[in-house]
């Protein structure tokens, strides 16, 4: 999408807001080459089911099996760099705060791309294959750019094994992750959701609140979702592309602050 064709509304929206918030879904990573979660499992993993490996039973059941799938993707997400949409986050979040506004994005993703890219005002729903933790007495554990060995690893302080730090199906999101959101987009001048199918509760229903608060909201998506209908601007195209030519409609070429 070029930035001629941008609406004139959003940019001067995006110019002038107090307060913006983001949230970004798989759809983001995916431009990087990270399979979405259904897709992530190939070869040896493809006779499993993702949504039974992805469960504190599974991890209880067999948790070296468990560590391992999880382990390869945290590897697999290390080879990927982040994309243009990624830093065009980072470059709106720089000019939204070098005015004196307020910026939060809040990512259902769990590869830690948009940290790589130079987010800092960043929410993770979802948790982070990077930050595992013992199962046990929730013990953080620092991990390396190189394979766990042994699958599971054991806690040094408690001896249980230590498990991916993501939301497993059944678990309940962060909580004070979750009320930052909460409180941003009620509180948000525009909400930008990006590359998110709209279907992952309770996540999605932070575009329900934002909108109940009077907020702007403008999606931007490959494909159109539940909230199409509802959004005041949607943007069909990729993220890697709208984001960046948002930043120079409403800035230009400059560097935030």
């Amino acid at each position: 999408m070029q930035a001629d064709s941008l609406p004139e509304a959003l940019v001067e929206l995006l110019a002038a807001a107090r307060a913006v918030a983001v949230l970004t879904g798989s759809g983001v990573s995916a431009e990087s080459g990270i399979p979405t979660f259904r897709d992530a499992l190939t070869g040896h993993w493809a006779r499993f089911d993702p949504y039974e490996l992805a469960t504190p039973q599974a991890f209880g059941r067999d948790p070296a099996r468990v560590t391992e799938w999880y382990d390869q993707r945290r590897l697999a997400c290390l080879q990927c760099r982040p994309n243009a949409g990624h830093a065009a986050l980072t470059e709106i979040e720089g000019h939204v705060e070098g005015r004196g506004g307020r910026f939060l994005l809040v990512t259902q993703n769990v590869d830690g791309l948009h940290q790589r890219a130079g987010s800092r005002r960043i929410v993770e729903l979802h948790g982070s294959l990077h930050d595992w933790r013992c199962s046990g007495c929730a013990a953080s554990m620092t991990l390396a750019d190189e394979p766990l060995s042994p699958y599971p690893p054991r806690c040094r302080a408690c001896g249980q094994p230590v498990r991916p730090g993501v939301v497993w199906f059944g678990e309940m999101l962060p909580r004070d992750a979750f009320a930052a959101a909460e409180s941003m987009v009620q509180q948000a001048d525009l909400l930008l959701v990006v590359g998110t199918s709209g279907l992952v509760h309770p996540a999605a229903g932070l575009v329900d609140l934002a909108m109940d608060s009077g907020c702007a909201c403008c999606q931007i998506n490959l494909e159109p979702t539940p909230y199409t209908s509802c959004m005041r601007w949607c943007l069909q195209g990729a993220a890697g592309t709208i984001l960046p030519s948002l930043v120079r409609k409403t800035w230009g070429d400059s560097s935030p602050a």
